[in-house]
């Protein structure tokens, strides 16, 4: 009998809640977003999901949300702050990436740009947004020979279920 090879998947996820800019120019994780991401970061783990590096943008609420997710799904080489993530950055680089990595990875970002990630992966339009992700939700997408399509969506709220 021949073992069947698991599709290689990639994780995008949307930075948790941010406290108001007004409250904290830095815009860390609020208390909230902190919690939410923690509870997304738990049910993940409890799903078997595996990554090989969680990479995040230079925004410290990506960073912040990145190492909750560590702290949960211990990747194998860590975590690292990318160029590329930022909300308006073309996702066209991001995309290239992602197309040869060899290894699971999660990318922790921002909208607009995750929204037309998901879009340039799935639909290979960034400009067609299928997807909207709330703070802390993780994507799930395969890799497959036509391209990648979305498995699954995990909201704070979800994981709460």
């Amino acid at each position: 009998m021949m073992a069947v090879e698991k599709a290689l998947r990639h994780y995008l996820v949307r930075h948790g809640e941010a406290k108001a800019d007004m409250e904290d120019p830095a815009r860390p994780l609020s208390d909230r977003g902190r919690e939410e991401v923690q509870r997304v970061a738990r049910h993940a783990a409890s799903l078997g999901v595996e990554v090989a590096q969680i990479r995040h943008s230079d925004k410290l609420r990506a960073q912040q949300t990145a190492e909750i997710l560590a702290e949960y799904l211990t990747p194998r080489l860590g975590i690292r702050q990318i160029e590329g993530l930022a909300p308006g950055d073309d996702p066209e680089r991001v995309r290239a990436e992602m197309e040869i990595s060899g290894e699971p990875l999660m990318l922790v970002g921002h909208l607009p740009h995750l929204s037309r990630l998901v879009s340039a992966l799935v639909l290979g339009d960034s400009k067609k947004e299928i997807l909207w992700p709330d703070a802390g939700t993780m994507v799930c997408l395969t890799k497959t020979q036509r391209g990648f399509r979305l498995l699954w969506v995990l909201t704070p709220e979800l994981a709460h279920a």
